[in-house]
C-alpha cells in the first residue's frame, strides 16, 4: 500500500520544489560595510505646509532607521549620508460631483533625496519621492493633517528604503 502513496508524494515534492526555482524573494539588506549613517536636516522648499514638516521628517526617518538597521547615526565620515528638500507639499481636488465640487481631495507630499554611500559610489543616487492620500471634501486640510503627514512620510521612507536596501 505505502508504495502506491510512495510516487505520488515525490512527484508532488519534485514539483514544490522546481516552482522553488521559479521565483527569487530577496530582502532588503545593506552591506555589512556599512556601519554608520549621517541624516543631514531635511530642507523645506515649498511655500505651504506646516512650518515644522521638515523637522518631523527628519525625526522619522532618522528613527525608521534606528528602528529597522544595525546603523549608528553620527555626524562625521559615515558610510551612507543622506539628504533631503521637500519640494512639494500640495492640496488638489479630486473626483468631482454634479456640482462642480470636489468629492475628495488629495495631499501629496514630494521629497528629494539625495544618498551618498561612501564605500561604494555606484549606489549613489537623487530621486524624487512622493505619496498622497485622499480625504473627504468636507474636511479641511487643517482637520487631517495630523493624520495623514505621518501616513505620507511613512510611505516616503519606505520607499526611500528600499531604494537604498533592496536587491530587487
Amino acid at each position: 500500500m505505502i508504495w502506491k502513496i510512495w510516487p505520488k508524494n515525490i512527484i508532488g515534492l519534485l514539483f514544490i520544489w522546481g516552482l522553488q526555482g521559479c521565483y527569487s524573494f530577496k530582502g532588503a539588506s545593506l552591506s555589512a560595510d556599512i556601519k554608520t549613517i549621517q541624516i543631514n536636516n531635511i530642507r523645506l522648499e515649498i511655500a505651504g505646509g506646516p512650518t515644522n514638516l521638515g523637522l518631523t521628517v527628519n525625526e522619522q526617518l532618522k528613527e525608521y532607521f534606528q528602528r529597522n538597521t544595525t546603523l549608528k547615526l553620527t555626524n562625521q565620515n559615515p558610510d551612507l549620508l543622506l539628504e533631503g528638500t521637500i519640494v512639494g507639499f500640495e492640496l488638489t481636488p479630486q473626483a468631482p460631483t454634479t456640482d462642480d465640487k470636489a468629492g475628495l481631495n488629495r495631499l501629496t507630499m514630494r521629497i528629494n533625496f539625495s544618498v551618498s554611500n561612501r564605500l561604494d559610489d555606484t549606489k549613489n543616487f537623487e530621486q524624487e519621492f512622493s505619496f498622497y492620500q485622499d480625504f473627504p471634501q468636507n474636511q479641511t486640510l487643517t482637520q487631517v493633517e495630523k493624520s495623514l503627514i505621518p501616513k505620507l512620510t511613512d510611505q516616503i521612507i519606505l520607499d526611500l528604503f528600499n531604494k537604498i536596501a533592496g536587491d530587487w
